[in-house]
């Protein structure tokens, strides 16, 4: 199992909470390792359209080529998730890394998720490099 994630000091760090539904609940009574994935993109995607400029959301789009994800703490039922994400301060070419952390109401990580994204052109569905503004707009 990796170390916990934290972002790097002075990265920007976009946050939002999580509740649970019932239908996220498993049978093992707390939620399902799925649901964490599913948070994890939603804040990605949250988080890109916070942050990125018109032009670039009208030209591009991201595609989840890799995730990792390390279970540390179940949720239950009734308990609320805070979820942090921010980006690698530089991409490979089209790749770029997101870190994502969900801690329960303790503070106590439940999940954490890396995932690789790769930037694509919405005109053509090809990669496309990771712009230098993007860079800056999100680290």
């Amino acid at each position: 199992m990796s170390r916990a994630f934290e972002p790097p000091e002075g990265r920007q760090v976009f946050a939002r909470t999580f509740e649970p539904q019932p239908s996220d609940i498993d049978e093992n009574g707390h939620v399902n390792n799925v649901v964490y994935l599913d948070w994890a993109q939603i804040i990605a995607t949250a988080h890109w359209r916070a942050r990125a400029l018109p032009e670039d959301q009208d030209a591009y789009a991201w595609v989840a080529l890799r995730h990792e994800v390390d279970y540390r703490r179940p949720l239950l039922p009734g308990e609320t998730a805070s979820a942090r994400t921010w980006v690698s301060d530089t991409a490979e070419g089209p790749r770029f890394d997101r870190y994502v952390r969900i801690d329960g109401p303790d503070g106590a990580m439940s999940a954490q998720v890396r995932t690789v994204w790769c930037l694509v052109e919405k005109a053509t569905g090809r990669p496309k490099r990771v712009p230098a503004h993007m860079l800056a707009m999100f680290s």
